[in-house]
């Protein structure tokens, strides 16, 4: 349904994707993963025909994002990552108005937002910019929705929204899926993914891993512990030091702490702690999530990028 091929951006120097290619099936849910500035927004504004590719191609069912714009924006649904709907016009003002921009009426369709708007109505005469996070959400899920698009295509859904309306909101998606909708969706929340299909890790306009959110966790390649001390800060440093290509990071009220050595035991890391003189010390095995893929491809990478990189020329990730 979706087929990204070589795609390059840049802003003057500011080098936003590089070499990003993808596809997306019909009927899936696929996520871009990646902290602010990965270049998602970048890299969807391309596929919403918004913006022209530096170099590469993508198509939209078919369609070229260049050559067949003016079609493939019938044929999509985009919703920005910032409340782009008519502040002052009512909810049901921006949906009449959306309608009549693709040349249906939100009669004929109500049946594709319905389980939407049901939590909508209440609301239906209060104006856009008087509704809550959740609920201008969800208004621009119905807006996006209303001309009954191919692909769905929604860049940071989640961002600035309670966790509760976060929930809802990717149930509606998955709902929407199952009904045979293809979703595009980026997101800077790790824990988004679980909710995806597949996904694709991104950093810094490149793509470092494309799986399903199931064999990244799978394919973790180091041995993880969540740690506890009094210290965090020191406790971070000191597990860093701990063996060559160790890595630790804050996790929630622990840090996890990633060892190359498959050898390497709760007892181990206790000890060294205890030499340390860390106070409070509790270590357990833990399972790997998304983040933690996320960040053991990102520190790699980093590495890498130092290694290779000639005398006085070291770049940083």
């Amino acid at each position: 349904m979706i087929n990204v091929l070589n795609i390059n951006h840049a802003f003057g120097d500011n080098q936003a994707l590089t070499d990003i290619s993808f596809d997306v099936q019909a009927g899936e849910i696929f996520g871009l993963i990646g902290p602010d500035g990965a270049g998602k927004t970048t890299l969807f504004r391309i596929l919403a025909t918004l913006l022209l590719p530096g170099s590469g191609s993508a198509t939209l069912n078919g369609l070229d994002v260049v050559r067949d714009y003016k079609t493939l924006r019938t044929r999509i649904g985009y919703m920005p990552g910032r409340f782009s709907l008519y502040q002052d016009l009512t909810v049901d003002e921006n949906l009449q108005f959306f309608a009549s921009v693709f040349g249906v009426t939100v009669e004929e369709n109500r049946h594709l937002i319905n389980d939407i708007y049901v939590q909508l109505e209440p609301f239906k005469n209060r104006r856009a910019g008087a509704l809550s996070g959740g609920m201008k959400q969800k208004l621009a899920l119905c807006c996006a929705l209303i001309h009954k698009p191919q692909i769905l295509m929604l860049d940071e859904p989640g961002t600035g929204v309670d966790p509760v309306s976060r929930r809802e909101f990717w149930d509606m998606l998955r709902r929407l899926r199952d009904g045979g909708l293809t979703i595009l969706v980026s997101t800077p929340y790790m824990d988004e993914a679980a909710w995806c299909n597949r996904v694709a890790l991104v950093q810094q306009g490149h793509i470092m891993a494309i799986d399903t959110p199931e064999a990244l966790t799978a394919a973790f390649p180091k041995k993880l512990f969540a740690v506890r001390a009094v210290d965090k800060y020191r406790l971070i440093n000191d597990l860093r030091s701990m063996e060559t290509g160790a890595n630790a990071y804050a996790f929630g009220e622990f840090a996890h702490f990633a060892s190359p050595s498959a050898k390497i035991q709760v007892a181990d890391v206790e000890l060294f702690l205890q030499k340390k003189g860390h106070n409070g010390v509790e270590v357990k095995e833990a399972e790997p999530t998304v983040e933690d893929c996320f960040i053991d491809l990102m520190t790699d990478d980093s590495q890498q990028s130092t290694v290779d990189s000639p005398p006085g020329e070291i770049t940083l990730k």
